[in-house]
């Protein structure tokens, strides 16, 4: 794909890795949309960025956002809340908040922004399912339900789309050095110790998913050990056990 004048919409792109596949995309020629919450307080870009209200807990600010942007080639769903600490001491009004963000937001501004994508007979969706959406460690159960459905939804989607031209890829992200993943090392504390877990410049991970884009990939994975915990993900559950209690605390 040829980003090249092409019209990208990154949503959560205030910030972390949305910020940086914002910046990496306009590097590469795009027109970029980056939808934040507050549009006044978004930082300077290079190239052609401007801000774009969009509030992923709000179904009318979505709708709104995906009429104000008009046709987009690449929607890039990356806005996100996490969910980090024991279930039955969370909040119920943060739960439906998780699954709100970071799945049925997902899912409504692909269904807006799709029909023009499929009238021009390209495009392409970028979902953000992160490592979660497949190794699902404790701490974090409701978290990973949401990003799990964000592949399944991913990989619907694309077997549904096949031959009309546009492609959906989704992102098996790894631990990016963000203020996210330090509230995921916060948020663990007492189920796991993350403290010493890799992290990826989000920088070096926006460079893979614009290319990932570019060369139409399904799917974008991680590497070391994140790749093995998908890898496990994939075969007995014992695997993952035993690859959680690595970090287990308990």
């Amino acid at each position: 794909m040829d980003l090249t004048t092409s019209t990208c919409l990154v949503t959560g792109a205030n910030r972390g890795i949305g910020r940086a596949i914002s910046q990496e995309l306009a590097h590469r020629g795009a027109r970029v949309l980056a939808g934040v919450r507050e549009p006044g307080g978004l930082l300077p870009f290079d190239g052609d960025v401007r801000a774009l209200a969009f509030d992923a807990t709000s179904r009318s600010s979505i709708e709104q956002a995906a009429a104000q942007a008009g046709p987009v080639d690449v929607l890039v769903n990356n806005a996100g809340v996490l969910q980090a600490g024991q279930l039955e001491l969370e909040e119920v009004d943060h739960l439906y908040e998780v699954v709100q963000v970071n799945l049925a937001a997902g899912i409504h501004l692909a269904r807006l922004l799709l029909p023009g994508m499929l009238e021009r007979g390209a495009g392409t969706i970028v979902n953000n399912a992160s490592i979660s959406g497949y190794a699902f460690f404790p701490g974090s159960s409701v978290y990973a339900a949401s990003k799990a459905g964000l592949v399944a939804f991913s990989e619907g989607l694309r077997r549904e789309l096949r031959g009309t031209g546009v492609n959906v890829l989704h992102l098996v992200t790894p631990a990016i050095d963000t203020r996210m993943m330090d509230q995921v090392v916060e948020g663990y504390e007492g189920n796991q110790d993350l403290s010493s877990m890799s992290r990826t410049a989000p920088e070096d991970w926006a460079k893979k998913v614009v290319k990932a884009i570019e060369s139409e990939k399904a799917v974008l994975n991680p590497r070391g050990s994140e790749r093995l915990a998908k890898l496990a993900s994939r075969g007995p559950a014992l695997l993952l056990d035993l690859v959680s209690r690595s970090f287990d605390r308990r």
